[in-house]
């Protein structure tokens, strides 16, 4: 099954230039900054602008209001996680539809370093502490008004169809054994202790695609689009998306005293929902599909 879906408005460099210089006045000689294509994702398409920023656009209608919701929330968000040493891409510009393009859109920091899925799981165990620290930073309790993601952060039970949906897709695809460990870390975090505390600000799509380091250095977490309030164990499961078991084993030491056993086995079970998705949505994307292979070691031996 493909990975991520079509863009339903054309954007290049021409477009791009058209919007910055016709919008952008808060940034000096913006208009006239080198400009380079660095990616699509499922949501947008990032351009490097400069040295210091990247330029962040929507590619399809129901990813335009992620965008938002990161232009409403990440000043407070990248401030509370400044105390990890770890860098959050705050919007500096807030740009809206123009030259032809349908919706808002962002100018970010632009973080030096390497694609986390770039760099090998025993370099990642110097991530662990420091991505602990940013979470600690990050889930606190949320105002009523938090964007909402149907999604993220949710009851596990609202994500059961789709989940079973994904064990009946990888039939025959997948080693049955492999199959039913996941299956049993799924219906155990089903069986959990649901979240009883007030909604806590999750990042609500965290792995190592969305985290830019070098080597062992965590330089940033990326890719807020998602961002949303809930149970924080939606976040926690990177603890077997980024990490080897030693990673692992310092990662959770270092949240020890924050999160009780229930939390941790809905971790555990979204760790096993995420990487279902990933065996069965990466056919087109060789390193997201590398990433799945790697979850699936970590969570079945």
């Amino acid at each position: 099954m493909p990975d991520k879906p079509s863009a339903e408005s054309a954007i290049d460099a021409d477009l791009v230039r058209a919007l910055v210089s016709s919008q952008v006045t808060s940034i000096a000689g913006a208009a006239a900054l080198p400009l380079a294509h660095v990616a699509d994702g499922w949501d947008c398409s990032v351009w490097r602008l400069g040295e210091e920023y990247a330029v962040r656009l929507p590619r399809r209608a129901l990813s335009a209001p992620l965008v938002l919701h990161e232009q409403d929330v990440l000043a407070g968000i990248a401030e509370r996680i400044a105390v990890a040493g770890i860098g959050v891409p705050a919007p500096v510009f807030a740009g809206r539809p123009g030259s032809g393009y349908p919706w808002s859109w962002s100018i970010v920091p632009w973080f030096d370093g390497q694609s986390g899925l770039r760099i090998d799981p025993e370099q990642r165990r110097g991530w662990a502490r420091p991505l602990a620290a940013a979470l600690l930073a990050l889930h606190v309790s949320a105002p009523p008004d938090h964007p909402v993601n149907p999604v993220r952060g949710v009851p596990l039970a609202v994500r059961a169809a789709a989940v079973d949906a994904r064990f009946v897709s990888l039939r025959g695809r997948c080693a049955p054994g492999d199959l039913e460990a996941l299956r049993w870390w799924w219906d155990a975090a089903l069986a959990a202790a649901p979240w009883s505390g007030a909604p806590v600000w999750i990042h609500g799509d965290l792995h190592p695609g969305n985290l830019v380091a070098q080597g062992s250095h965590l330089v940033a977490i990326i890719d807020f689009g998602d961002v949303t309030a809930g149970d924080p164990a939606y976040d926690l499961a990177v603890a077997w998306l980024a990490f080897d078991a030693a990673g692992r084993a310092s990662f959770v030491a270092a949240l020890a005293d924050r999160y009780d056993a229930a939390t941790w086995t809905r971790a555990h079970g979204w760790a096993a929902a995420v990487t279902l998705m990933l065996l069965d949505q990466s056919d087109d994307n060789p390193e997201y599909a590398a990433l799945g292979a790697q979850a699936l070691l970590a969570l079945t031996r």
